[in-house]
């Protein structure tokens, strides 16, 4: 005796169909919303004890981004300058804005400021900002157009695609390494070529590889392997 009608086994196909979508497309959005700045912090400007304006000290004023960065070139963290750095400037202009009083305590009573990190990564993740450099990785590859930045905020996402597609396509971000801290910097183009060790390159892709030579970067199967930063 069959107590089932025969349409239940397309009701029953349907269901099943129903249920992997719904499951996959639970999968997909989650995917997506790990993406977004709501996870990542893209884009999120972040209180700080002083407002330090990067678009009024590096496009205003002209400063480097090693005057105040010391530490960039050599080591695996760009560093925050100590107050008597701000002080150079500030002990000659803008002495009594009120806005900079923070500045002049922490001077006056040897307390750093507690600068809040904007660019974040997770403890297991080791980065070293000066192998980039000297590889001709360029800050604002990154750290994006800090020069535009009235207010710093986290430019890329920094999850581990990110760091992934340049590890894979290196030749597609290196640039000379006199041009790292050119926040200006654009890539060769027929228009534009960019001479390198006496040699005009007119196309990204070439120059890049020339420089991967050059600077001897490792190979790709090197950089994306999991012990290159997760230690």
């Amino acid at each position: 005796m069959q107590i089932f009608p025969r349409s239940s086994n397309a009701i029953a196909r349907g269901s099943l169909i129903l249920v992997a979508l719904a499951v996959g497309g639970l999968f997909w959005v989650l995917l997506q919303l790990e993406r977004t700045p709501y996870i990542t912090n893209a884009g999120d400007r972040k209180a700080q004890p002083v407002p330090f304006s990067h678009q009024h000290h590096v496009t205003g004023l002209g400063i480097d981004c090693r005057y105040c960065h010391t530490s960039v070139e050599q080591s695996s963290f760009a560093g925050i300058p100590p107050t008597k750095t701000c002080i150079n400037c500030h002990a000659q202009i803008w002495t009594n804005a009120a806005y900079l009083e923070p500045v002049r305590e922490s001077f006056r009573t040897g307390r750093s400021l507690q600068w809040t990190r904007v660019n974040q990564l997770p403890n297991y993740v080791y980065f070293n900002h000066s192998i980039h450099i000297n590889k001709g990785v360029g800050c604002n590859t990154c750290h994006g157009p800090v020069d535009q930045m009235p207010l710093m905020y986290q430019y890329a996402s920094l999850q581990m695609e990110f760091c992934l597609d340049c590890h894979r396509n290196t030749e597609k971000y290196l640039r000379p390494r006199e041009q790292v801290f050119n926040m200006r910097y654009e890539q060769p183009s027929e228009g534009e070529p960019v001479m390198v060790s006496g040699k005009s390159y007119s196309d990204q892709e070439s120059l890049g590889n020339a420089l991967k030579q050059q600077y001897k970067v490792r190979s790709v199967k090197d950089i994306t392997s999991c012990n290159t930063c997760h230690r």
